[in-house]
């Protein structure tokens, strides 16, 4: 059930991103907001390169962490971590009761995605997770536009979401920190975008 709700301006927030793909282990990096202002905490965890514990490491970070029963969004930068770990957000929104809400600068070239996963022995798998994601739906930003999938969250909640917590970039704060910690931490120095 996708649900609309009342936002405070300093709701919580867990922005999760990946590290460079440097090993078999790639660094996961969350980022607990208060809205866009301050950060509260930082969780870590690792998950297999091309894995499929993606799912898995994700909701366990989340609910050992102190902040489980203060956070009520979680933002992901894209559904695949570490190469082609997809994240089930369906999964992810049910273990945790938290609602999921996947943040992409660009819409998705599924095609290439789909032909990607076909050197993966288990790539149906796969497709069929990211196609259980849902519907990308496009939101306007002031400089430029972004791609969400959701669960557990209605669009127009996603929206002030964005709209409150983008401070710096068309890119959610949670997702930016986060993003600027795992690289920063694996390559010396952070580099790339959200």
């Amino acid at each position: 059930m996708d649900s609309d709700f009342h936002i405070k301006p300093e709701i919580r927030i867990l922005g999760i991103d990946d590290s460079a793909l440097l090993s078999e282990k790639v660094m996961i990096v969350g980022t607990v907001f208060r809205g866009g202002d301050w950060i509260d905490g930082v969780l870590r965890s690792e998950i297999t390169k091309d894995g499929l514990d993606a799912t898995d490491v994700i909701c366990k970070m989340i609910k050992k962490s102190k902040h489980y029963g203060q956070i009520r969004v979680v933002i992901l930068n894209g559904i695949t971590y570490g190469g082609f770990n997809v994240v089930n957000i369906q999964m992810l929104y049910r273990e945790t009761g938290i609602p999921v809400v996947v943040v992409m600068r660009t819409y998705p070239d599924f095609e290439k995605i789909k032909s990607a996963l076909k050197y993966f022995p288990d790539g149906e798998e796969r497709w069929a997770i990211i196609k259980r994601a849902g519907k990308v739906e496009k939101i306007s930003g002031e400089k430029s536009p972004i791609y969400v999938q959701r669960v557990g969250i209605g669009l127009e909640t996603v929206k002030k979401i964005i709209r409150l917590t983008s401070i710096r970039s068309n890119i959610p704060e949670p997702l930016r920190v986060a993003h600027l910690i795992a690289t920063g931490i694996t390559l010396g120095e952070s580099k790339g975008k959200a």
